[in-house]
């Protein structure tokens, strides 16, 4: 019996250094992942890259890991002539190939949402443009309310449209009036048009990941995300 009690806590002992010794691994590798994303893709702040699965060290061995999360808050998008800021970033990451150095890493797939609020899509428009909510009573559940002033025959004409956000290309948010009310005035739905229809290019997403669908809310709009074979360290 006492022969049977010893190698029960020696078992238990090492079963405990082995989950320590795999905690301690994934906590390395997490820190390693994310400054090795944050250099690779050009962030301004670390990302938070959460390791899923247990034991870790077994995917290492296979140079495999089942998922990982990533969440990053507050990073800046380029969109051709302008940039955009976009709140907040989380994707989810499954079957992600590696090399032991993590020089390498690449998602067989990969899901997730961008978030971006009025203030910062306003930003994105051209200057004199405001983005807020479309309201709920939009059944489409993707339209927001553009206002801005035009000149016609040198006077400023204020008005406000309710216009569709939606995705083009995979890498373009496009808003775009579904109405413009011209009052039987030549011209204005033209120059009204000018202001407030606007296609934005998100770009510096990992490669890979694509912009799916829009969905306006109360706070601004989320963005689904989807991807295959992307690359967060190239």
């Amino acid at each position: 019996m006492r022969g049977i009690r010893i190698t029960l806590i020696v078992a238990v002992v090492l079963a405990g250094l082995f989950v320590a010794a795999d905690r301690a691994a994934v906590y390395f590798a997490e820190n390693k992942a994310a400054e090795k994303i944050r250099a690779s893709q050009g962030l301004a702040g670390t990302p938070d890259v959460s390791i899923k699965g247990f034991p870790f060290l077994t995917q290492i061995a296979d140079n495999r890991l089942d998922e990982v999360d990533i969440k990053l808050d507050g990073i800046t998008a380029g969109t051709g002539d302008r940039s955009v800021h976009v709140s907040s970033f989380d994707a989810q990451l499954h079957g992600v190939r590696i090399d032991s150095s993590f020089s390498s890493a690449v998602a067989n797939r990969a899901s997730g949402t961008a978030h971006l609020s009025y203030e910062d899509l306003t930003k994105a428009a051209d200057p004199g443009i405001t983005v807020t909510y479309g309201g709920k009573d939009n059944s489409a559940g993707n339209q927001v309310k553009v206002t801005g002033k035009v000149l016609l025959m040198g006077q400023p004409i204020q008005r406000s449209v309710v216009s569709t956000v939606t995705v083009v290309g995979g890498n373009t948010i496009r808003v775009h009036a579904d109405e413009v009310p011209a009052q039987g005035i030549p011209g204005l739905e033209q120059k009204v048009r000018e202001k407030t229809d606007f296609d934005r290019q998100i770009s510096g997403l990992p490669k890979g990941i694509k912009l799916d669908k829009v969905v306006a809310k109360p706070d601004g709009v989320d963005i689904t995300l989807t991807g295959s074979d992307v690359n967060l360290a190239g």
